[in-house]
């Protein structure tokens, strides 16, 4: 899979391969560790949306490959743009490879904008475990707005569904106000994309910015399927296939300059990370690799497949080593590059 990256495409598998291999004994390193115990997925999110579904997906198939076939529950744990699950796994249980999170993308990259004493704990450091797919963010509204075109948004206010800030949900409509002129007024304090889409559905806003088609197809097919919505912009380089083969446009492609196009290029990168699980800094190596190869080997288990069609979600893993990689690449940028990017995600009073 190909990442884009200011100036230059990463391909995740060529950094991938940088990385020192593993010896094939590390997964019988701590033989007997997980016989009888429980593995607590945190997941950044309320019950019921798309990170919910995955995590519970997850849950039900990965234990089998793990030596031992611990238990493994979810928990929900949303705040703080989704950072209090990873807070949490850092600081508030043992490192010792009996806690994972579910995070969302942000939560990666939030080191790059924030420092680390004010986030609690340094997101560079977090151990990727893999992801069960990346994302492709898209703008929703509703069609009723009389919205025909992107371009309709420099001259016409449209209100937005908004989760806490540093949510996706909250920032891609900052960012496109930011860049690109676009008049999107927030709403925001939801805990999570149902609400918005609840909110959605009353009219109490118009749309919501940083849901992928799949997530939107998930929750609301009918939506899509009849026109009550309508995928207006993706917040992607390359865009997804199924959205590029529908004409929905991508927002980079809108930028003023060359530079505003890479700054959204690096905003935009962490979609890559799409269902991203993650453990503690300090877990041992021994028990990453046994998580990180139970999770891709459960990834390809014809029972979670076949649970995964049944509940209509994309499987299209990211490997754990191949996300390192990523995460370590994003906080190698330049640093005026991280400046513009942080500073397009400030939400400023409206004119």
């Amino acid at each position: 899979m190909g990442v884009y990256m200011p100036g230059f495409r990463v391909n995740l598998l060529a950094l991938a391969a940088g990385l020192a291999i593993t010896p094939a004994g590390a997964q019988q390193a701590t033989p007997g560790f997980y016989d009888g115990r429980q593995i607590t997925i945190v997941v950044a999110s309320t019950p019921g949306g798309g990170y919910d579904t995955y995590a519970r997906l997850v849950a039900r198939h990965m234990p089998r490959h793990i030596p031992g076939a611990p238990r493994m529950i979810v928990s929900n744990m949303s705040g703080a743009g989704g950072n209090m699950a990873a807070s949490y796994i850092v600081n508030a249980v043992p490192q010792d490879g009996t806690s994972m999170a579910l995070v969302l993308p942000p939560t990666i990259t939030g080191g790059l904008y924030e420092s680390v004493q004010k986030l609690h704990y340094d997101p560079a450091r977090l151990q990727h475990i893999g992801s069960a797919k990346s994302e492709v963010d898209m703008c929703f509204l509703r069609a009723d707005t009389g919205v025909k075109s992107f371009t309709d948004l420099y001259s016409r206010e449209i209100i937005v569904g908004g989760s806490a800030e540093g949510s996706v949900s909250r920032t891609q409509p900052v960012i496109l106000n930011n860049l690109l002129g676009t008049r999107l007024r927030i709403v925001s304090g939801y805990p999570g994309t149902r609400q918005i889409i609840m909110a959605i559905e009353s009219g109490e806003v118009a749309g919501v910015c940083g849901i992928s088609y799949a997530g939107m197809a998930l929750q609301k097919p009918d939506w899509i399927r009849d026109g009550f919505i309508k995928p207006l912009v993706q917040n992607n380089v390359e865009g997804a296939k199924t959205a590029n083969d529908l004409g929905v446009p991508r927002s980079p492609d809108f930028a003023k300059s060359e530079e505003d196009r890479q700054v959204m290029e690096l905003i935009f990168a962490q979609q890559a990370f799409g269902r991203p699980f993650v453990t503690g800094p300090a877990v041992p190596q021994d028990r990453v690799t046994v998580l990180r190869r139970a999770f891709a080997a459960a990834m390809t288990d014809a029972a979670l497949l076949a649970d995964a069609a049944a509940l209509k979600i994309d499987i299209d893993p990211v490997s754990g080593e191949e996300l390192q990689s990523l995460a370590a690449r994003l906080y190698s940028m330049p640093q005026h590059l991280v400046d513009r990017a942080k500073d397009a995600q400030i939400q400023r009073d409206a004119k």
